[in-house]
This record gives C-alpha cells, sequence and structure tokens, in this order.
C-alpha cells in the first residue's frame, strides 16, 4: 500500500507588523499637522481677540478651552500656537538632520583632515549647553522666527552629524564599498547610492526624537519670554502667559502643557513602535 506524503509549505509572507499604540500615536501626530495647517480657518476667535470678561475664565460652551489672562480664547491661540510649535520646529530639525547627516557621511567617506576638522568644530560646538547658546543667540539677534529657526538648528547639528558619522564608518568597511571604490566610483556616488540607503532607518529615528528635543527646547525658550512674540505665541509662550493661572488651575495654562505632552509623547512612541518588517514561515 502506497501512502502519499504531502510535503506543501505555504508561501513565505513579506509584512509590516503595525502596533496599535504607534497607530494611535500617528493620529494625533497627523491631527497636530492639519491643525497646524489650517489653524486660521479652524479658530473661532482673532488670537488677540478679546472675548472674555474675566479672565483665567473657566471652560463654557462659548470658550471650549476658557480666557487667557487677558480674556483671550486660548482654545483659538493653542490651534494657531500648533501652526509656530510643528512649524518652527520641523523646519529647525529638518536644517539640522539633513546638514549633519551629509557632513557625517562626507567626513566618514572622505576621511584624513576633512573628518579630523569637522570632528573636532563640530565636537567644540556641542559642549556648549544648549539652552544657554539659544538664550545668547536669541537675546543677542532677536527672537524672530527665522533666527529661532537657525539658532535650533545649529544647536542640534553636532548631534545629527556623530550619529551619522558612527553609522557611516561602520558602513564605509563593508565590503560592497571596497568593490564600488576599485570600480572608480566618486564621493557623491559613495554617499548617495551606498551609505545613505543603509543608515536611513536609523537617520529617520534619530529625527524623530530630535524633533521632540526640539519642541521642548522651543518650549523652554518662549517660557523665558524669548520665542515667538505677542500676540501670537507658541504653546511654550502660552504656558509661560498664564502661569499665573496655575493656583486657580485655570485651563488657560493646563491645556498648553497639555498639547505640548499629547505631541512629544506620540512622537516618542511612534518612534519605539515603528513598523517591524517581519518574515512569516508556517510550521509543517
Amino acid at each position: 500500500m502506497t501512502k502519499s506524503i504531502s510535503s506543501d509549505r505555504s508561501p513565505i509572507r513579506f509584512g509590516y507588523r503595525v502596533n496599535l499604540v504607534g497607530l494611535s500615536a500617528l493620529g494625533v501626530i497627523l491631527l497636530w499637522g492639519v491643525i497646524a495647517l489650517f489653524a486660521p480657518q479652524l479658530i473661532p476667535h482673532s488670537v488677540g481677540e478679546i472675548v472674555d470678561t474675566d479672565y483665567f475664565g473657566p471652560m463654557s460652551k462659548e470658550l471650549w478651552f476658557g480666557s487667557d489672562y487677558l480674556g483671550r480664547d486660548i482654545f483659538s491661540r493653542i490651534l494657531m500656537g500648533a501652526r509656530y510649535t510643528l512649524g518652527i520646529s520641523l523646519a529647525a530639525v529638518s536644517i539640522a538632520c539633513f546638514s549633519g547627516v551629509a557632513l557625517g557621511m562626507t567626513a566618514a567617506v572622505a576621511g584624513g583632515w576633512l573628518d579630523t576638522m569637522l570632528s573636532r568644530f563640530l565636537d567644540a560646538l556641542n559642549s556648549i549647553p544648549s539652552k544657554l547658546f539659544g538664550l545668547v543667540v536669541v537675546a543677542a539677534v532677536g527672537s524672530s522666527i527665522p533666527a529661532l529657526i537657525g539658532t535650533l538648528a545649529v544647536i542640534y547639528i553636532p548631534g545629527a552629524y556623530r550619529f551619522a558619522r558612527a553609522l557611516s564608518v561602520n558602513v564605509n568597511t563593508m565590503d560592497f564599498m571596497v568593490v564600488a571604490r576599485i570600480r572608480g566610483e566618486g564621493l557623491a556616488y559613495l554617499i548617495a547610492s551606498e551609505i545613505l540607503p543603509n543608515i536611513l532607518g536609523p537617520v529617520l529615528a534619530d529625527l524623530g526624537l530630535r524633533f521632540v528635543f526640539i519642541v521642548l527646547l522651543l518650549s523652554g525658550l518662549s517660557f523665558l519670554g524669548l520665542g515667538v512674540q505677542p500676540p501670537y505665541a507658541d504653546w511654550g509662550a502660552l504656558v509661560r502667559e498664564n502661569i499665573g493661572g496655575l493656583p486657580f488651575a485655570a485651563p488657560a495654562v493646563i491645556f498648553p502643557s497639555l498639547a505640548i505632552a499629547s505631541l512629544t509623547i506620540s512622537v516618542n512612541l511612534l518612534i519605539d513602535n515603528l513598523p517591524t518588517r517581519i518574515r512569516d514561515r508556517s510550521v509543517e
């Protein structure tokens, strides 16, 4: 009697394991992004309009988040503050990471005196405390939006450089890099086609972390009065100007703090729960 044995095996499947926490965090980030883009159309009152005769007013049907220390609608000011907090932070982290990663890859591939000079200069810059550097520069040149973006970017370029250089040095020792050099490929090709694709994932995760750091630093500078200037304000400035309502548990000081927390925590959770490439195979 012949018995046939089936050895069929289900095909290998490739996919992404998506975490519910990561999706929830992404939803919060996208919500703030949409609010930042369409804030002028979403706000029920002008950010400088006094709509309440009482300062630090409670939440109501007309004023969802209450009023601030001057009687202005804090809900409208938080929505407009999202535009400044996200816009300035995103611009600064983009400049910092693009510049730092480009310099780090160049230093790792070129080596020699260029690597030494860049590393020593950026190490010296990195040794200056970030808040002290921000205070000095913004106090000296003013707290305009371009000045804030430039200052925040310069503060975080050294960290992005060191991170990208460390990754690039490891990739630079691989066999495919030796083969590319033997073929006579130039510096630009090595960086764009060999180094960058192999470090892109960690670099994007690092970008998210630096975005959080910049949001917190911007909020700290604004709390000290060196951020976006009145009548407009980012979230840190909203906390500072309404700090007098803290003993009364005023919504005007609570909700801007919650906005900062929701954004920074969501970015951290998204980074911790990024989709992971998995390989599923059935077992016999």
